[in-house]
């Protein structure tokens, strides 16, 4: 059935989408998962043929719930002339992660109305045959403290709103839209080893009262099953919206093991023969890098690092995502800033105040892979400045002002790369970020 893959633009210079799309359809990539509407991204996408899922961002959930004729507009402007121009449009999820616990419950009561508007609108515009509205869910909806998917149910704070979207879903014959990361269960607890992760053979295996497990993503799959069960919605349609494993950024985190993880999980969902034990679609994250996703929790610097390719469409790895061969294309044709770099000039006393213009150049770029467990944690003193440096230079499109720090920054041809610490070079784009 292929997989499918997310297609973020958090980013500060993003490729050109018709260049994405030739990323899709050279590595026979099943099915794109927008998180918004972005016209130009839709456009791309026309007589690709590829299935597409499109996003509506939270910020629109007050007004899609509250007004019906707000549904009516988006519908028009955001589906309606792409449907009809060849776009492959087949689910709207309504909000993007919006039971994360940072948020609150500010979004759960206007979820269900919103995408109650939607699938108004949508069946008014003689779209309900083709396009399913759906709410995708993050994991953290169920109680899985005990590990163990016999006793997962959902969370009691946001049971009376799941089970409004589950009984929406269901009315509708929409699919459930999950969100799996076992990346992430296996950082959060101490009940499981990296090997259990990937798919391994370990002793340390999880007895559950109907069965023995293997992995922590049969595990946290049969979770899903059971607490939609006990809720009353047996036998519902699964799609796991997310899944992944970044390469940069934390312990863990490195090309190698997500080459492991994704192989593993390819290779295991096609083993799997029969629903519900496998899932009806599943969406990797993601396809790019992203250097403006959020990274303001502890220890969340990977975040930035999900993509199969590099943010400027380079496969970091070898993953069989379709055309039966593991080896991936790059995106082609990509227009990249002068081979130029701002380092620290060794020239230059850097005591004092260069730590402050380390932190501020980081704030205003991406230092991720200086993280603990990054790709550049081991630069030593002042590599790591120089790292900080470039970034932010990349950043600003190579502004000679943007390597100025006091006096400290030195613009050279020389590539200060290091063995895996890659100095990046921009990408062309029309975008620039203002200076500090």
């Amino acid at each position: 059935e292929g997989i499918g893959v997310n297609w973020g633009r958090e980013a500060s210079h993003t490729l050109p989408p018709e260049r994405v799309v030739e990323l899709l359809k050279s590595n026979k990539i099943s099915g794109v998962k927008l998180l918004d509407a972005d016209p130009q991204s839709l456009r791309s996408l026309a007589g690709s043929g590829i299935p597409v899922t499109v996003g509506i961002p939270n910020s629109l959930l007050y007004s899609l719930n509250s007004s019906f004729k707000a549904a009516q507009d988006w519908v028009r402007e955001n589906l309606t002339g792409f449907v009809s121009g060849r776009v492959l449009i087949e689910n709207v999820a309504v909000g993007d992660s919006p039971f994360l616990r940072s948020y609150g419950d500010q979004f759960h009561p206007l979820l269900v109305g919103a995408a109650d508007n939607i699938q108004r609108a949508v069946s008014e515009s003689n779209l309900g045959t083709k396009i399913k509205v759906v709410i995708p869910c993050d994991f953290n909806v169920f109680e899985f403290d005990s590990n163990l998917p016999s006793k997962t149910l959902i969370r009691s704070q946001v049971n009376s709103t799941m089970i409004r979207i589950l009984t929406f879903l269901n009315l509708q014959k929409s699919p459930f839209f999950t969100a799996i990361s076992p990346f992430r269960i296996l950082r959060d607890s101490d009940n499981f080893t990296l090997e259990f992760a990937l798919f391994k053979e370990t002793p340390r295996q999880v007895n559950d009262t109907r069965r023995n497990y293997t992995n922590i993503f049969d595990l946290a799959y049969d979770a899903v099953l059971n607490a939609l069960t006990a809720a009353g919605f047996p036998g519902m349609q699964i799609v796991v919206g997310e899944i992944g494993w970044p390469t940069d950024g934390a312990v863990n985190a490195t090309p190698y093991i997500a080459q492991e993880f994704n192989s593993a999980l390819i290779n295991h969902l096609d083993s799997i023969s029969t629903r519900p034990s496998k899932p009806s679609e599943v969406y990797i994250f993601s396809l790019l890098d992203e250097d403006e996703r959020n990274t303001t929790g502890d220890d969340d610097d990977f975040e930035r690092h999900w993509g199969i390719f590099t943010f400027d469409g380079q496969a970091k790895y070898e993953l069989d995502l379709g055309r039966g061969t593991t080896k991936l294309t790059n995106a082609r044709d990509v227009r990249y800033l002068a081979a130029k770099w701002c380092v620290v000039d060794d020239n230059k006393d850097i005591s004092g105040a260069a730590v402050s213009l380390a932190a501020d150049a980081c704030a205003a770029a991406d230092c991720s892979a200086l993280a603990p467990g990054g790709s550049c944690f081991n630069l030593s003193w002042p590599g790591n400045l120089s790292y900080a440096f470039n970034s932010y230079y990349q950043r600003h499109d190579q502004d000679a002002g943007s390597c100025g720090f006091d006096g400290l920054g030195l613009i050279t041809t020389v590539d200060p790369s290091t063995d895996g610490c890659r100095f990046v070079i921009g990408i062309n784009t029309s975008g620039s970020k203002s200076l500090l």
